[in-house]
């Protein structure tokens, strides 16, 4: 039976085992949400970094308007032609994520959300039309939550889970850097279908460097090890894949912010792109960069089976200019 949250007609779908096998989830009955309140909790990604060491910079493009995403009066709807892609998030409500579920709304891009707890949608969104977002009931880190049906019609994946590196209250109930960024990450990658046209991963600089100092100190508790581990598993899939290994994240996270809000937030002055490769990265990027580096790579063909690691620093950026993205990945790949 589904279950009723709010005082709108929208119901969540559940889908534990129990109600796979007996045949409860129905297509004409998902959580159709809006983004009328969109706020959220911190990124689970790392929050801190060594900012020493050289790093590995393919360069900055400049654009010649203030990087944001839209005004108190654009329509979403007006923003774009209907796109054919389906995206789904995973860690839609984190700083992150929630900053990627804006910008596909805006870009009219139907997205599809996995949520541990619908309850917490009720402060973050309202009504939504059901071709623009669906929220679904599931646990990466429970296999069993993770049923077909959540995967129908998904085109692309983008994923954004994560805890802290250290305990902190967010481990309660096995939020665990391991549980998160290893079991659930292999559990999500395990569950999705071959027809799945890209999946991109949200890990962390320094993934690669657990074992030395800084990063050592970082990865007391595992988080560097086990992100590692969630890359390679996706590595190792079969599914087309790009990796976003971030820096220090800045920016937000926004809560109890609605939409409009959201999409006006800015990178400050730290809205040009420094894109590496090889884990040789070191530094700070905006969250709001990460978001739109993870929409762009999804488009972006000759990113498909690549990891970059990526900053901001203070300049004008490419904003949501695809070519400009194009250059700064392509950047990268030649040095």
């Amino acid at each position: 039976m589904a279950l009723n949250l709010f005082p709108h007609p929208l119901q969540v779908l559940s889908l534990s085992s129990e109600r796979s096998q007996v045949g409860i989830v129905r297509k004409n009955s998902p959580l159709l949400i809006s983004l009328q309140n969109l706020g959220g909790q911190s990124s689970p990604l790392l929050q801190s970094y060594s900012h020493g060491g050289s790093a590995f910079v393919s360069r900055a493009v400049k654009e010649e308007q203030t990087q944001s995403y839209g005004s108190a009066e654009t329509e979403i709807s007006e923003t774009n032609p209907s796109s054919s892609k389906l995206v789904l998030v995973v860690g839609g409500t984190g700083g992150v994520g929630q900053l990627i579920v804006a910008s596909l709304l805006k870009r009219n891009i139907k997205a599809r959300l996995l949520l541990r707890d619908p309850v917490k949608a009720k402060s973050l969104f309202g009504l939504q039309d059901e071709n623009s977002l669906k929220i679904w009931k599931g646990d990466t880190r429970n296999p069993d939550d993770l049923d077909s049906a959540i995967f129908e019609g998904v085109t692309h994946v983008i994923c954004c889970t994560g805890t802290t590196a250290f305990p902190s209250r967010r481990w309660n109930g096995e939020n665990t850097p391991e549980r998160v960024d290893w079991e659930g990450v292999r559990n999500l990658v395990s569950a999705l279908p071959e027809t799945v046209k890209r999946i991109v991963l949200v890990s962390s600089v320094g993934v690669t460097k657990f074992d030395e100092l800084p990063w050592s100190i970082m990865n007391l508790f595992g988080v560097l090890k086990y992100k590692k581990m969630g890359e390679d598993f996706i590595r190792n899939s079969g599914l087309p894949f790009t990796i976003i290994r971030a820096g220090r994240l800045t920016d937000g996270p926004y809560t109890s912010y609605d939409l409009n809000t959201l999409l006006q937030a800015t990178a400050g002055k730290r809205r040009a792109v420094v894109i590496g490769k090889g884990d040789k990265l070191v530094g700070e990027v905006s969250r709001l960069v990460v978001a739109e580096a993870c929409i762009q790579a999804l488009d972006i063909e000759f990113t498909e089976g690549q990891i970059y690691e990526i900053n901001s620093i203070e300049g004008e950026g490419p904003g949501n200019d695809q070519e400009k993205w194009r250059e700064l990945f392509k950047a990268a790949e030649e040095n």
